[in-house]
């Protein structure tokens, strides 16, 4: 890429992750799930389904973070665990360890969470913008923080989170 082409690039990142952010901001219906102590809410648009968890397939030299691959009805799927990816303590799968089945930028992913709470609808002024933090903690992927009650929802774009290119997942070239 040239500089000229390196800072379109930036700037359509930077526009569609205030989109995002805005949109987040804008309220709707998310799905929430839990990782260790922590609730998140996802767009429920981006879901496809909610599957119990089953062994993937490993993939050899795969980061630690995506367990493999599973036939979803003759899709193959890459399963990636939010909980590694994210760093949670610990990442235990048990009866309700679950595979949220996403569709993002084109293409099936599998989240593997903790458990499904519910889906919530969060009205514009339960929704708060993501704090700024230190430059070392990466908070691109966080939206919005939702208030429902005395719950704290750390709300993700988990199409962008997914589509990183550190996630290994979904080309450039889409």
């Amino acid at each position: 890429m040239n500089m000229m082409t390196d800072a379109t690039h930036v700037a359509k990142h930077a526009s569609a992750l205030v989109g995002h952010q805005q949109a987040a901001l804008a309220g709707g219906e998310f799905l929430t799930f839990r990782l260790g102590s922590e609730e998140y809410g996802i767009d429920i648009l981006r879901v496809q389904e909610i599957r119990s968890y089953e062994a993937p397939t490993r993939i050899a030299n795969a980061p630690s973070f995506i367990k493999g691959v599973v036939n979803l009805r003759g899709v193959i799927v890459p399963i990636v665990d939010l909980r590694l990816k994210l760093g949670c303590d610990t990442a235990e799968y048990n009866e309700f360890t679950v595979v949220i089945v996403l569709n993002v930028a084109g293409r099936v992913v599998g989240a593997v969470v903790d458990s499904v709470s519910d889906v919530l609808e969060l009205s514009t002024d339960a929704v708060k913008a993501a704090p700024e933090l230190a430059s070392s903690v990466d908070t691109t992927f966080i939206t919005g923080i939702g208030n429902v009650g005395d719950r704290m929802l750390i709300l993700m774009d988990i199409e962008a989170f997914m589509s990183s290119s550190d996630m290994c997942l979904i080309s450039e070239m889409h």
